[in-house]
């Protein structure tokens, strides 16, 4: 895909990877650009930077929990700016603990967000872009969408769920000339993750890197874009020998989840 002179839009734009893929496509030519994340102050310092890029610019406030606000939005954005050709589903979050001791209000916000406010987003644009008869969706996944991790179960079980939403669109969605496609960053360097535990070994990647992978995964029509040479190698390894790649995920997890927890037993002062 040659972005010049299409419309994009990008959720999560305020911050990391989805502001670095947003000045990104500014600085390839994109004519213009529709930046959805919840917080407006960022958003239009986002778009400022952009403006100074050439590129026209947009700034959509919404939660995307808010599916109402969020199909209002949308509509109206359409109407005034004209045909999307670019979805990008970046807006997400995540929360790092043991399973056992996770707590369900951040789980909750997980799938919300990472997953439902995809889907919801997805739903409304690509109905428009079958009636249109073009148009290309990039899903912002994970490494760890292919690879989960100790300590990171609800945000890796998000991530593998987008693979597979975005494996079906991609069969569903080809009658209607719309391709889909999913990121999959490894650990990038964004304000989401500075106050994670994070693992040993991996080094960390910067938002521009993964969105000039993207830009070029998308002019190589890629179904699946890797960023960084670890997250090649750690999926290679999990197809030749998985029980060697969880063996190094155990050894790489914080230290936290090496030193188990003593309990008494009953009976015992």
């Amino acid at each position: 895909m040659n972005v010049q002179g299409k419309t994009a839009l990008v959720t999560g734009a305020s911050r990391g990877i989805g502001r670095a893929i947003a000045l990104e496509l500014a600085q390839q030519g994109v004519k213009r650009l529709l930046l959805v994340a919840r917080d407006a102050t960022r958003l239009a310092e986002v778009a400022t930077e952009i403006e100074a890029l050439g590129a026209e610019v947009a700034i959509l406030p919404l939660d995307l929990t808010q599916l109402i606000e969020v199909n209002i939005a949308i509509a109206q954005a359409w109407r005034d700016y004209g045909p999307i050709h670019l979805l990008i589903n970046c807006a997400g979050v995540a929360h790092q603990a043991p399973f056992l001791k996770s707590r369900l209000p951040n789980v909750q916000q997980e799938i919300a967000i990472n997953l439902m406010g995809m889907y919801a987003m997805t739903r409304l644009v690509a109905r428009r872009m079958a009636t249109q008869g073009e148009g290309t969706i990039v899903n912002v996944s994970s490494l760890m969408g292919k690879v989960a991790a100790p300590t990171m179960a609800t945000y890796s079980a998000t991530k593998f769920a987008i693979l597979g939403f975005t494996q079906a669109l991609r069969g569903e969605l080809a009658q209607h000339n719309i391709r889909v496609i999913a990121l999959l960053p490894s650990l990038t360097d964004t304000d989401m993750v500075r106050d994670l535990q994070w693992f040993r070994f991996v080094v960390p990647t910067t938002p521009q890197k993964v969105a000039q992978a993207m830009i070029a995964g998308l002019e190589k029509e890629s179904s699946e874009i890797l960023v960084g040479w670890q997250s090649h190698v750690a999926v290679w390894c999990n197809r030749v020998a998985p029980w060697l790649l969880e063996k190094v995920l155990l050894m790489a997890a914080p230290l936290s989840q090496h030193k188990p927890k003593r309990y008494r037993r009953l009976g015992q002062a």
